[in-house]
């Protein structure tokens, strides 16, 4: 697949996704890749000599400078210049306009009248290349302390709760070189929230107080990273670099480096904060983008007096000339032992940034080649020997000044073992693309897709939107903000040849990672403690790869006929706001919703296939599961010209079945919908292709013991309260014996008995989409010899969730299964209702004021650790709210006696809450509750949790909101105290503890809140509660 640029960040939010008991699904990212039939050795040619290459570079750079110097302002309180048109999607209705403050701050206002929310976003040209020597992590830092307060706000962490309570959120990050900024809002609050949002840019308070508790911080989310093999990896690579150039930096920052090491050499950390806040954060290096309801001329004013206090010291914009990688550095093989059990290859250039080329797209141009999957392909190759489970290539971690092409390979054992033939065969197809010259109908066939993807493109929250083009603005001309490097469109087959010709063997890093390694390597990288060795290779023995690898027939990609030539937007009849039930039958049921939003010619599909044998049991999940993945293999090489072209398909395991999605561009979507339905009836199990896709769930189950303690309490949570899971040790068990024919014979008896619900929305006609369920019954249940028979009444069975005791706090206590972890780890979950409008409400209201105190108090002043989160939860339709906090300074149990104190503090607060608060935080979420889809996915994926529950309550949101508004202070407290409120006697809780070896000796008694019930099993306790009603009741037999 076509590598998507990895973001260079240090990410400061953690998102959670609490899901069910399915821990390890299939790889459904995105792809792309393409090939040619090899001949003769590598070109030697391509070796092109460092000095060269930094001629070329050097002359890229200066004509890249020289288009990005053209800039056009139309400046505020100077002399105004042409103004030139920002270059936007034919389907986007916003208005742009681009300003430059009186002290040089560069400001893109975007009107958008139909926004629910507001946003904007600062990006500050500096980062951690600036740190300075022997204070690694301080740009980072900085970032975290940075939001704390300030002159105008003294009151700590006021910033982040008065987004918080006004249905946003806020968060930064820091890069190599840039640091970001961002929030977004209610759009009726966005007005004091932007004030206070600059202020941090004109007198932050970044007080003595906080800063040995935000040190923690880094230090805990440093902590958190220490055993994740992308962040080992990445540290690695830069390890082995020139120490005098800042890519070799260690960036993130810890308690050595910011606290213990400047101490000793009376160094104060503080005051280097403040100096490198004073020298770096001016306003000419800043870009800030402004996201709004209201007129670009009525923004533009308060911008101006909100911004230009911002001090302007005229300061260049940091710079670091030079390649990070030396000769030294070049033509070796690193192999490096990884945390979990698998096998990679990282094949490495140190290229010229395609960024200064960025119309003419050449690490686009070779990406798509390089990491294409179809047929002749060096993927399919690769997989069709049994060698690799997947593929990517495209350029990375770059600047201005330097790049990296990658191809980064996912390796089956057999891979392991045939390393040099796959790199042989990689040499081999870059030989090919050499020798085949630049071609110009691939060129354009990409161009066309990148020029469809642009001006189609879904709208995306305004917060993810602003972020995207604010570091855009520190990097292209202002007409190119919105597309950035997204769009080729000159095709220069000599950029593209010149960007070819440094793929070569004299320029190459190859890092190998293989739990094989473990005991043969002698070298340790420092912040991580990775272990690896490091041997050099010379073009020769490349050369001798390359003969000895198989002979192969690769070659480029044929024409992609999934590219839609029809674009049109279909006119349905009867507009409706929700699904409408537009057919049922005793094989399925058809959901249907037509676009009345969004105006673009895409479709959302999905089929859930119920399947009561395809779940009922260990086995039958395990074979479902890998039943799946070969579905999906099977069709990569077909379906992946539909995923290139903007039309994407998914099949996936669920607890009961499995479920096909198709979405994207509507034209050729039954096509592929077809195909899909096709192979899933005439299913055959291919021994080599299952060997290959067995060993990597094997792979996956067992890399379950790497996983963060917080992950494995949600696991155990999810274990522990739904009906139908089963612990992954006992599917391990079965995948373990698991052969082919067991596969063959239990295939066609998960489909013997099914029920599908199906939903179809978008840009589809209500007859076409009963012509695909149509179909999908005619193939299914209405053949010679029929796959699939109706449901028995009997088997109508759906997921229930256990129903925890009143009065009771059950605790379940698990060790880590990573002794070098020493992270512990709670899950505190509070049940409280099935889904009711009322009672919803409520709960939504508690966690929405109590959300930001919880992360202040527990993270920010306790620092009990970075992953401090409060959210609701939400099973089947049995809601509830939990807290989720990772830590390496203190014990489960000692955290949960620390959310018991806050929930005490948090009382007092709510208590005594002012009305006019309260009233704000009611408007609050009522403004979440009708902020409107941005995309047909984020509407399909709304509607469909409401069929899969089987809640269908499609106007939830009208009834909700109808709820909030009747609700009083007095109703709200009433709640809280009857259902999660300390000492509670109503209060249902369970308290999932996942111990460190650092904490297994932390005392276990028997004092929390209440009556304390021990679950020494699972199961036992499962079989010993009742279960709550489920919604779904007969879905086969409802009444139209």
């Amino acid at each position: 697949m076509l590598m998507k640029t990895p973001s260079k960040r240090i990410e400061k939010l953690v998102y959670i996704n609490v899901v069910g008991n399915h821990l390890f699904g299939s790889d459904m990212n995105e792809s792309k890749r393409y090939v040619f039939e090899i001949m003769g050795p590598i070109r030697s040619a391509p070796a092109i000599s460092t000095a060269k290459q930094d001629s070329q570079r050097r002359l890229a750079k200066q004509d890249f400078q020289r288009r990005l110097g053209q800039q056009e302002t139309m400046a505020v309180g100077k002399e105004n210049v042409e103004v030139v048109e920002i270059t936007k999607p034919r389907t986007d209705t916003r208005d742009y306009k681009r300003i430059l403050l009186p002290n040089s701050l560069q400001v893109l206002l975007i009107s958008d009248p139909d926004t629910d929310k507001c946003a904007a976003s600062m990006n500050v040209g500096v980062g951690s290349f600036s740190d300075p020597e022997g204070l690694e992590g301080l740009a980072h830092f900085l970032e975290h302390m940075l939001f704390y307060a300030s002159e105008k706000y003294p009151l700590e962490d006021s910033y982040s709760t008065y987004i918080s309570e006004h249905g946003g959120r806020t968060n930064a990050y820091t890069s190599s070189e840039h640091t970001n900024y961002y929030f977004d809002v209610n759009a009726d609050c966005f007005d004091e929230a932007l004030d206070r949002f600059a202020q941090f840019f004109i007198k932050p308070l970044m007080s003595a107080d906080a800063t040995t508790r935000e040190i923690k911080a880094v230090d805990s989310e440093n902590q958190k990273n220490l055993l994740s093999d992308g962040w080992r990896i990445n540290q690695l690579q830069k390890h082995l670099s020139a120490e005098g150039h800042p890519y070799h930096k260690f960036s993130t920052g810890n308690w050595d480096t910011l606290e213990v090491k400047p101490k000793a050499r009376g160094v104060d950390t503080r005051d280097e904060l403040l100096k490198f806040y004073k020298e770096y954060y001016s306003a000419n290096l800043m870009n800030l983008v402004v996201y709004t309801k209201e007129s670009l001329d009525k923004i533009e004013s308060k911008v101006l007096s909100k911004f230009q206090e911002i001090r302007n010291i005229d300061r260049p914009l940091p710079s670091f000339p030079g390649q990070p990688c030396t000769s030294e550095h070049l033509q070796v093989i690193v192999k490096t032992v990884p945390i979990k059990r698998g096998n990679k290859l990282r094949i490495t250039w140190p290229v010229t940034p395609g960024i200064h080329h960025y119309n003419e797209g050449p690490g686009r141009y070779l990406g798509h080649l390089i990491g294409h999957e179809g047929e002749g392909s060096l993927f399919y190759i690769l997989k069709k020997l049994g060698w690799a489970t997947s593929l990517s290539a495209g350029e990375s971690d770059w600047t201005m000044e330097f790049s990296f092409f990658k191809v980064v390979i996912e390796l089956s054992d057999a891979g392991h073992e045939n390393v040099e033939h796959i790199i042989g065969l990689l040499f081999k197809y870059i030989t090919l693309l050499q020798q085949s010259g630049v071609s110009k109908w691939i060129f354009d066939e990409l161009s066309a897709i990148c020029e469809m993807t642009f001006h189609y493109q879904d709208k995306i929250p305004p917060i993810d939107y602003v972020v995207k083009i604010s570091s855009n603005m520190q990097l292209y001309p202002s007409k190119d903000w919105l597309i950035g490097s997204s769009l080729p469109s000159n095709f220069a087959p000599e950029v593209i040849q010149s960007a070819l010709n440094e793929l070569t063997p004299d320029n190459v890093r190859i890092f190998w990672e293989s739990t094989n390694f473990d005991g043969h390597t002698e070298l340790t990288e420092p912040w991580y403690g990775t272990a690896f060795s490091v041997e050099k290779i010379t073009g020769s023995i490349i050369q001798e790869w390359m003969k000895k690898s198989p002979e192969e027939h690769l070659h480029l990609p044929s024409p992609n006929v999934f590219i839609p030539t029809d674009l049109s937007i279909k006119n349905v009849k009867e507009k409706v706001d929700i699904p409408v039930l537009l057919r049922k039958s005793e094989y399925s049921r058809m959901w249907y919703k037509p676009d009345t939003m969004f105006s673009t010619p895409k479709a959302y599909v999905k089929l859930d296939f119920y399947c009561p044998f395809g779940g009922n049991s260990p086995e039958a999940n395990v074979v479902t599961d890998i039943s799946t993945r070969l579905l999906m293999d099977y069709l990569n090489e077909y379906a992946y010209d539909a995923q290139v072209a903007g039309l994407y398909y998914f099949i996936s395991h669920t607890d009961n079945g499995f479920q096909v999605t198709l979405t994207g561009y509507s034209h050729k979507l039954k096509i592929l919908l077809e195909t899909v339905i096709e192979k899933i009836s005439s299913f055959e199990v291919k021994p080599d292709r299952f060997s290959v896709i067995k060993e990597l769930v094997i792979k996956e189950y067992e890399n379950y013991k790497f996983h963060q303690p917080y992950q494995q309490a949600m696991y155990n949570c999810s274990l522990l309260l739904k009906d139908q899971s089963w612990p992954w040790t006992d599917e391990l068990e079965v995948l373990s014996v698991l052969e082919p024919e067991h596969l063959s014979r239990f295939y066609p008896q998960i489909l013997s008995r099914t029920f599908i619900e199906c939903y179809a929305a978008g840009n589809i006609e209500p007859n076409e989409a009963e012509s695909m369920i149509q179909h999908v019954e005619n193939v299914l249940f209405k053949g010679t010899k029929p796959l699939s028979q109706t449901l028995f009444p009997s088997q109508h069975l759906t997921n229930r969730v256990v129903n925890l005791e009143k009065g009771v706090t059950y605790r379940y206590t698990k060790e880590g299964l990573n002794p070098s972890d020493e992270n512990s780890a709670l899950l505190h979950y509070i049940q409280v209702h099935q889904d009711d409008f009322k009672l919803n409400i409520k709960l939504q209201l508690v966690a929405l004021i109590a959300k930001q105190p919880a992360f202040h108090q527990l993270r920010s002043v306790e620092q009990l650790g970075y992953i401090t989160v409060l959210m609701q939860r939400n099973d089947s339709g049995i809601r509830g709210v939990q807290f989720i906090i990772q830590s390496t300074v203190k014990g489960p149990k000692h955290i949960e006696s620390r959310v018991q104190a806050f929930l005490k503090m948090f009382e007092t607060k709510l208590y005594e809450m002012p009305d006019d608060e309260f009233k704000s935080n009611v408007n609050a979420l009522i403004e979440m509750k009708l902020e409107k889809h941005k995309n047909l996915r984020e509407e399909s994926g709304y509607f469909w949790r409401e069929i899969q529950d089987g809640t269908l309550k499609f106007d939830r949101k009208d009834h909700e909101v109808a709820a909030l508004k009747q609700l009083s202070k007095a109703e709200l407290i009433a709640f809280f105290d009857e259902h999660i409120k300390a000492g509670a006697p109503q209060k249902k809780a369970l308290s999932v503890q996942v111990y460190s070896t650092t904490h297994s000796k932390e005392d276990t008694g028997d004092d929390g809140e209440g009556k304390i019930v021990n679950i020494e099993d699972v199961f036992s306790f499962r079989r010993s509660r009742p279960l709550y009603g489920s919604f779904k009741g007969g879905i086969g037999h409802m009444k139209l």
